[in-house]
């Protein structure tokens, strides 16, 4: 959606989208959920779940993506510019 210049998404549409890392053409996962900044209501980073662990549910990290490290947001997927290795943040 856009109104006038500016455009608009919601996390439901963001988390339709891969987010591919430019680095290296990895795909790092779909976005779970953002970390937002309480007192101004800016997007900090997207959160991206980390791959599962074996036989067992959930996640040993997930990748923090600081929102100046996307490259652009397309149709289908979020191309970003990180180092996946900084981006890993442990659970």
């Amino acid at each position: 959606r856009t109104k006038g210049a500016e455009a608009y998404m919601r996390l439901c549409e963001l988390k339709e989208k891969e987010v591919v890392n430019a680095k290296d053409c990895c795909r790092l996962g779909f976005v779970e959920d953002l970390d937002i900044d309480c007192k101004t209501g800016c997007v900090l980073a997207l959160i991206v779940p980390g791959p599962v662990r074996f036989c067992i549910f959930g996640y040993d990290f997930e990748y923090v993506i600081p929102w100046k490290c996307i490259c652009q947001i397309g149709p289908d997927i979020i191309l970003v510019d990180v180092d996946p290795e900084k981006a890993k943040h442990k659970l």
